[in-house]
């Protein structure tokens, strides 16, 4: 009888009556299960998909945003992001093709709460000249709007707000606090674990000199522990613009409420070499022991790519890297009130931190620069619109129209970053067990993250030391990885044998957009000098290309029809999965490996604006180019 109720049970459910006259002792079945189930997908503890969201967005709630005319507030944001039409500040209906899964909202800090109350024209702003002179701007509109919100900026990088202003609306002040409620209950009202994580976070602006030093903060937690405490501010006397400052806040945040949180940097491109120091002496203090500990504990994270320019490489530091000129902004600091000298180049790229962060590491046995990448917008729109085709800008003074082209994001005497250069980017995708606030942080923790330009390009990297050509025959990829070796974000465990490092690699194109052209390994080390070198190998590839005698693949053409903004996957390939070990393998040496996913050509956003406004284009303009992802690193450390 109870051989009758194991086919039932294979083959569907079996009759009532006989489960419950023939249930089988605990004895009985001893033995007959083992760990190893039937079906491959059941007892998986490792995340299956990756989850796509922003990690830096803004709302009218922002100092900048507001100043510029955004009059959309968390609650919009919110129910944008999951997949909801609004109505954005200048009146167009707006939507994701596709909702995100998990997103951290991260109103500036500095003078929460003054945005909205400038708008309402209120009479502690009013009472002050330049709140008034302010005010009148806003309301005059178009380019007087625009004028008076750079004169907000400039005085906020200049630390010259007017004193009344900056009282009233800093720590210790009624509107500071309800706006810091405001955005903390929003963001719990909105949360729907399993479905939709919206994270409590905000932005610590440190901008000196109009370096930009700005970190996104994200809490793993609610609001009973959020509310404990307000964010930290950078405008003296309420604040500083040293990092450690946030570090001391972080740290008095786990502290007194038992809560969890996270910062990352972004736009290390406008910190004129400031981002990734090196030296004895970095803004506000000495790189010494305590702040490589410091920086390492609190940034795991780093934002290479959002719509102020793409972070992961620049030619200059990467000549033979025929890729790394993508959406390079290295005119100057975030006002251009400084311009950029190649010196400072070193100090502001991902990838020349990563190998920053061996030399460091060698000297104080911490590496700082130990980060997983990602992408964010760092919209201020309230909109997070990464997608090329319904891309909203950075502020409401360059949402879609027929002259947004027109408007630089910074002019002055020293030059200009024009308007055509905003980059529709990015998101982040998280390798996370659940969609909930803990899953989701706890990967952000352990790096296993990758940023992505805008597409939902699948991006999984192992590494380990016996990958081999086979296990690139199998549909379980991930089952593979993570019994062989360790996923992106990790380091890989003490070496094997004698042999090369290995790596799985699996990429797949998004869905609704465009084939893939390559995969390559960045690889960085430390060699015996102590000098930091890197290389980009092309490790698969789509078509019949032939990699030349030094390796690189020729171009894989373009498609695009510049006419109609539309392009065709009649080249490149859906999905390219490689085992690849390191040629040039040193035990000896510190290095770090990470990959980058290219797209096939496709129009910017600059092409869907003139096919929609007739917009005349920039004869210098690019219209074209091919969208990747990153993955976060995966570090090899020597033997003691």
């Amino acid at each position: 009888m109870f051989r009758t109720l194991v086919c039932f049970v294979l083959l569907g459910a079996a009759p009532a009556h006989v489960l419950a006259d023939a249930v089988p002792s605990e004895e009985a079945v001893e033995g007959l299960f083992t760990d190893q189930t039937f079906s491959p997908y059941a007892n998986r503890n490792f995340p299956e998909r990756p989850l796509w969201g922003d990690s830096h967005l803004h709302t009218g709630l922002s100092l900048d945003a507001g100043a510029f005319g955004n009059t959309l507030l968390p609650d919009d944001a919110w129910r944008f992001a999951k997949g909801e039409q609004v109505i954005s500040s200048t009146g167009h209906p707006v939507r994701l093709a596709r909702p995100l899964d998990w997103m951290v909202l991260t109103d500036h800090t500095d003078l929460m709460g003054f945005a909205p109350d400038l708008q309402a024209g209120k009479p502690g702003i009013l009472a002050d000249p330049k709140g008034l002179e302010w005010y009148e701007g806003y309301i005059a509109g178009g380019e007087e709007a625009g004028k008076a919100a750079f004169d907000i900026i400039t005085n906020f990088s200049q630390m010259t707000l007017p004193e009344i202003l900056l009282k009233s609306y800093s720590p210790g002040a009624d509107a500071f606090a309800f706006t810091w409620e405001q955005i903390v209950m929003a963001a719990e009202e909105h949360n729907d674990p399993g479905t939709f994580t919206a994270f409590i976070g905000f932005e610590w602006t440190s901008v000196p000199k109009g370096f930009n030093l700005h970190r996104n903060v994200m809490l793993r937690d609610g609001p009973i522990r959020a509310l404990q405490m307000v964010p930290p501010v950078t405008q003296p006397p309420f604040g500083d613009t040293d990092p450690k400052a946030l570090y001391s806040w972080l740290e008095e945040y786990q502290e007194k409420t038992g809560g969890r949180a996270v910062a990352f940097a972004h736009n290390g491109n406008l910190s004129n070499g400031w981002m990734f120091p090196t030296e004895d002496t970095y803004h506000g203090g000495k790189v010494d022991e305590d702040y490589v500990a410091a920086r390492a504990k609190w940034e795991p994270h780093y934002e290479v790519t959002q719509i102020k320019g793409d972070g992961e490489a620049h030619p200059f530091l990467s000549p033979d890297d025929e890729f790394a000129d993508y959406e390079n902004w290295d005119v100057g600091n975030l006002d251009i009130t400084e311009l950029k000298t190649e010196d400072m180049l070193a100090g502001e790229y991902a990838r020349e931190a990563l190998k920053r962060g061996l030399m460091l590491e060698e000297k104080f046995g911490v590496n700082p620069y130990k980060f997983g990448m990602g992408g964010a917008t760092d919209s201020h729109t309230s909109l997070a619109t990464a997608e090329e085709d319904n891309f909203f800008g950075k502020s409401v003074s360059v949402e879609p129209s027929a002259s947004r082209i027109k408007h630089p994001f910074i002019a002055n005497e020293n030059g200009e970053i024009p308007g055509d250069l905003l980059v529709a980017s990015g998101y982040t995708a998280v390798w996370a067990t659940d969609n909930t606030r803990a899953a989701i942080f706890d990967a952000f923790k352990r790096r296993e993250t990758y940023a992505t330009t805008g597409p939902r390009i699948g991006l999984r990297f192992f590494g380990g030391w016996d990958f081999s050509d086979a296990d690139v025959e199998t549909r379980f990829i991930a089952d593979v990885g993570y019994t062989k070796g360790v996923p992106m974000g990790s380091d890989l465990r003490p070496r094997e044998g004698d042999g090369a490092p290995s790596f799985l690699i699996a990429a797949l194109r998004d869905p609704v957009g465009a084939n893939l052209d390559r995969v390559q390994v960045v690889k960085g080390w430390l060699d015996s000098d102590g000098a930091m070198q890197e290389k980009v190998y092309d490790v698969a590839w789509s078509d019949d290309r032939v990699a030349d005698q030094n390796g690189k693949v020729p171009a894989v053409g373009n498609t695009v029809d510049v006419e109609t903004a539309s392009w065709t996957n009649t080249i490149g390939t859906a999905e390219l999965v490689k085992v690849w070990s390191d040629p040039d393998f040193d035990p000896n040496d510190r290095a770090f490996y990470y990959v980058r996913a290219l797209e096939i050509p496709t129009p910017r956003w600059i092409l869907y604006d003139k096919l929609r406004f007739g917009t005349d284009l920039p004869e210098d303009a690019v219209l074209t180019h091919q969208e990747r992802a990153y993955s976060s690193p995966i570090w090899y450390t020597p033997a003691e």
